[in-house]
């Protein structure tokens, strides 16, 4: 794994910068759109066949991969993954796949069905095995932990593309040139933080989906579902526990999973007389269209603008760009 120390003002080299988070380089979103399979791989190109289960372990193998295996993608960007179910292509894909990863946790039930179990690598378990008494899956909110969940991939791959030493020194330095961009998101997302008055660094939801985003950022998660009902049911005193809890925890407003928000969560907004984020906070994968740079910054922006903060979107863009060149296929070896 690569480590480094913290830097001072983050040498984020890149191209132009975006000037607000809700708008988005062109270039870098059709690189990751064209970038993702959903096809049943051709056996014709003889490549390996990777399977990733989710938006953000398509994105971390084709970082990765290049042009050396070809990526099926099962849950697209956007999807929820706890309710995913295969369909007849994704299982044709399983069955040729020399590799499936998942991140384990429980975050895709579905893919437990699996009957090769010897192909099927839980990369975020392997990541980050700490993580087994939180029943949060949701490990890659903390860079670090994408970071270790990028090696485990990039360990996995390099067993597929075999002594190659070009391939292998391809995948080494794409591996290195992502770590960077994770390492520097890291160091970009505290920066954004510190302009949150710290009586406001509180993201109150209504799922423990942010966990590793709360634990490395300092930041107070109060999952409203998950803290204070049974079987997702709001009775009245529920309610009521939920409106007090929600005033006095400094917040200033409610975050959505998405848009519109829910019935209970808009339930809980007009109780307490705390507005829900104009923005979502995207918990189970990647935004619609978004790499995972992408999606990370969006949220992170969304988070520090609804508390009070302010966010730097040159320096969010920049990061976007950086990880958006890596999905530029080198001429095949």
């Amino acid at each position: 794994m690569f480590h480094r120390k913290r830097r001072k003002g983050v040498n984020l080299i890149g191209s132009s910068a975006l000037h607000q988070h809700t708008l988005y380089l062109i270039t870098p979103t059709l690189f990751f759109l064209s970038a993702i399979s959903t096809v049943v791989p051709s056996a014709a190109k003889q490549l390996p066949v990777v399977v990733a289960a989710d938006g953000v372990l398509c994105d971390l193998s084709r970082t990765l991969a290049g042009n050396q295996v070809q990526v099926v993608c099962l849950v697209p960007p956007g999807a929820d993954p706890h309710s995913f179910v295969l369909k007849p292509s994704d299982r044709r894909s399983l069955d040729l796949a020399r590799l499936i990863l998942i991140n384990g946790y429980g975050l895709t039930p579905t893919l437990r069905k699996i009957r090769d179990v010897s192909t099927v690598v839980p990369v975020a378990e392997r990541a980050v095995p700490q993580n087994q008494a939180n029943s949060d899956p949701h490990v890659w909110h903390d860079p670090a932990q994408a970071k270790a969940m990028l090696m485990v991939v990039r360990n996995h791959l390099q067993m597929l593309v075999g002594p190659n030493r070009k391939q292998a020194k391809e995948l080494q330095r794409r591996a290195w040139a992502a770590a960077n961009v994770l390492d520097d998101l890291a160091d970009w997302t505290t920066d954004q933080i510190s302009t949150v008055p710290k009586t406001k660094r509180v993201l109150v939801s209504e799922h423990r989906a942010f966990s590793a985003f709360a634990r490395r950022y300092d930041i107070r998660e109060v999952p409203l579902i998950d803290d204070y009902t049974t079987g997702g049911m709001l009775r009245p005193d529920t309610l009521r526990k939920i409106t007090k809890s929600v005033r006095a925890s400094g917040t200033q407003v409610l975050f959505a999973e998405a848009l519109p928000p829910s019935k209970i969560l808009s339930r809980m907004s007009q109780s307490s007389a705390i507005p829900v984020a104009s923005a979502a906070l995207v918990a189970d994968g990647l935004a619609s269209g978004r790499s995972l740079i992408q999606t990370a910054t969006d949220n992170v922006c969304t988070f520090v603008t609804a508390q009070g903060g302010r966010c730097d979107n040159k320096g969010a863009g920049v990061l976007q760009q950086r990880w958006a060149t890596l999905h530029v296929n080198p001429a095949p070896m």
